[in-house]
């Protein structure tokens, strides 16, 4: 069990590098498709002074202007983050600077965008335990809708929000709850009222990173627990709004069939199949795997096992699909380059749509925005001209 009494604030490399180093590589790795067809430009460089560094979890988010949104954990007036908007014409606006204080501290998580508000979470600051807070666009001011205590009512979001129908907004925390294993919560923005759905006890999961993704209906949460579980390893679970009933669909083993450590919000296609990445496990070194879970029959399915090679390592990101079914996201080592990629999977067949040599951002553990064109847009946390992280756009 991992100690949870401290947010992991450094910039994460995968916890089982060390256990890769140790592994004996063969001469040639197999490779991967690349597709020729991609464009990939930086539309920002992050400096990690006043206009924010180190851009980590969840997506991006576009307005109907094209304009993007997200958080960077460092940098900003005070160093403790920001919120920022990036044009399509790759102009960066700092729309909020936290301060590290009650306004809340090194926001992780990717944002909710609903007519002029964003809404997202903060590590740390409140009351010490972090925060979900709203950002005015127009007016750049933020409103704290809830600080976290540490204890019954959760504590450390890591990564951002989903909102429903009725503007009711959803998370996890990495620790407190009833049990210090993490929660499920729901914050309603009018009343700044905040509720523990669900309190995980490592047995049923513990430790969740990752966002929740709500289904069409509105009335079921999906999500991942990165540790706990049956065998440790995490699992994939779901939380039926109505009276709270929570399920563990799967529970990963950590062996090189299914994976270990899911990570990344999950995707939800039109028959109601879950889609996701584990950091580690696989059949290739641990290096991580794409899976489905049907929630009918809590069944498990590798899609992919990276290899640490060419074709990536170590996925964060989570899976978006796109119409036809196929899924993109991101890998926080490997490629070309060894600095990571953004990869496509058509059914079990991978391309990598791009491998970040570290000049253009290096090592993305963020999951990737697709708009109605197809256009992905997504940030690396670090490299780029300024070493501090990019936002980045792949045209096909």
């Amino acid at each position: 069990m991992r100690n949870a009494m401290r947010p992991l604030r450094t910039r994460l490399r995968p916890l089982s590098m060390a256990l890769a180093l140790t592994i004996v590589l063969l001469p040639a790795l197999a490779a991967t498709p690349s597709a020729q067809a991609q464009t990939y430009s930086v539309l920002y460089n992050f400096t990690g002074g006043s206009d924010g560094g180190y851009p980590l979890y969840g997506s991006l988010v576009q307005d109907k202007s094209g304009n993007l949104y997200g958080t960077t954990e460092a940098g900003g007036s005070s160093y403790a983050g920001t919120v920022f908007q990036v044009s399509k014409s790759g102009t960066e606006t700092v729309l909020y600077n936290f301060t590290g204080s009650t306004d809340g501290a090194y926001p992780f998580g990717g944002l909710v965008l609903s007519g002029n508000t964003l809404y997202g979470t903060a590590l740390e600051g409140g009351s010490g335990y972090g925060v979900v807070f709203a950002v005015n666009i127009k007016k750049k001011t933020e409103t704290v809708l809830y600080a976290f205590t540490g204890s019954s009512d959760g504590g450390y979001p890591y990564d951002g929000l989903v909102m429903d129908k009725k503007g009711n907004l959803y998370g996890t925390t990495y620790y407190g709850g009833s049990s210090s294993d993490g929660t499920v919560f729901e914050v309603v923005p009018k009343t700044k009222k905040e509720t523990v759905l669900y309190s995980f006890n490592y047995t049923d999961g513990g430790y969740p990173f990752s966002g929740l993704t709500l289904n069409t209906a509105g009335t079921i949460l999906y999500g991942t627990a990165t540790d706990g579980g049956s065998s440790g390893y995490g699992v994939v679970f779901s939380l039926t709004l109505k009276g709270d009933t929570y399920k563990m669909l799967y529970n990963f083993t950590g062996t090189s069939g299914d994976g270990a450590y899911p990570w990344g919000t999950l995707g939800l296609d039109s028959k109601g199949n879950l889609y996701g990445t584990t950091y580690y496990g696989g059949s290739n070194y641990y290096y991580g795997t794409v899976f489905e879970v049907v929630p009918k029959t809590g069944k498990e399915t590798v899609l992919y096992s990276f290899s640490g090679g060419t074709d990536g390592g170590y996925p964060y990101s989570g899976a978006v699909l796109d119409k036809k079914g196929n899924l993109y996201g991101t890998t926080d080592s490997g490629g070309s380059s060894g600095y990571g990629t953004v990869f496509k999977l058509a059914k079990t067949t991978e391309t990598v749509l791009h491998s970040f040599d570290y000049s253009d951002g290096g090592y993305p553990i963020c999951g990737v925005l697709m708009d109605s064109k197809g256009d992905l847009f997504g940030t690396a946390e670090e490299g780029g001209s300024g070493y501090d992280g990019v936002v980045w756009e792949i045209t096909p």
